[in-house]
């Protein structure tokens, strides 16, 4: 159980509800956001100190039961529930690491994609493999180690202009707060990986826009449907972007298309015939 981090999200989590959010009437103006301490225990059916000392990392480890009932009264997300129970020592104890090694079908598909930009990151974000076409959209990844092919690392250390960083997307804030709700899920799923850890530790100790959006607890992930690269010889190229998961590895399969017949498609048409030295550096 890991009391502090516990508080700390339910404290997150209880600021940002409003009392209509759960029924209940604004009345008079707050001195602080969200709902009050006793207003969650209420709706938990737990009391009132005990929810105030679970907040403070002063109480024992709650029961399932407990759990389910603060995570009732919050309007928890499945995944933020699962969040919770991870803190609280009650979900099944992980040791494992994460995979970084590519199904050979995945391998044979991304070759045979040439109208669209795929690759494969792993639950860290390292970029694992791709094809020509994302190797000309983004940069080519094959002189890079592995921790330079880190999109985490890229997106919070790359450059001090995050769209820089990020190959000139326009949704460089929305991808940094992506990479930190993905890597708080990713850590509970592997707590003993070192790679992932390491990874976290180096991020929260040398990067203060992601130590501070860690410290939100946030494990609510936003859908990116498109994204528009400002690329150094096509100009800008919007494309869709479409998120598998290839959950025997626990990775991901991200695809960049544009519809046919449009200036997009053609855009990338260039790119795949010109290849990768045209990446964004």
């Amino acid at each position: 159980m890991d009391k502090q981090d516990l508080g700390a999200f339910l404290r997150s989590c209880r600021e940002r509800l409003r009392p209509q959010d759960v029924g209940l009437p604004s009345g008079p103006r707050r001195r602080t956001p969200g709902l009050r301490r006793e207003e969650v225990a209420v709706l938990a059916h737990i009391s009132t100190e005990y929810y105030v000392r679970l907040e403070q990392g002063r109480a024992p480890r709650p029961s399932s039961e407990v759990l389910a009932g603060i995570a009732s009264a919050l309007r928890l997300t499945d995944t933020e529930s699962d969040h919770l129970h991870v803190l609280a020592g009650t979900a099944p104890s992980r040791t494992g690491v994460h995979r970084r090694d590519v199904r050979p079908s995945i391998l044979t598909l991304l070759d045979r994609l040439p109208q669209t930009a795929a690759f494969v990151t792993s639950a860290a974000f390292e970029v694992l493999a791709w094809n020509d076409l994302a190797a000309a959209l983004m940069e080519d990844f094959a002189p890079l180690t592995p921790q330079e092919r880190n999109l985490a690392r890229r997106a919070f250390f790359g450059s001090p202009r995050a769209d820089v960083a990020l190959y000139g997307v326009s949704d460089a804030a929305e991808f940094r707060h992506h990479v930190v709700t993905g890597l708080r899920s990713t850590v509970a799923r592997y707590p003993s990986d070192p790679a992932v850890t390491e990874l976290i530790a180096e991020l929260r100790a040398g990067s203060a826009d992601f130590a501070r959006l860690w410290e939100r607890h946030d494990v609510r992930g936003a859908s990116m449907l498109t994204k528009t690269f400002r690329h150094p010889v096509v100009g800008e190229i919007t494309v869709d972007c479409d998120r598998l998961t290839l959950a025997d590895r626990d990775q991901h399969l991200v695809l960049y298309s544009a519809p046919p017949g449009s200036r997009d498609a053609e855009a990338l048409a260039f790119l795949n015939a010109v290849g990768a030295g045209y990446g964004v550096r």
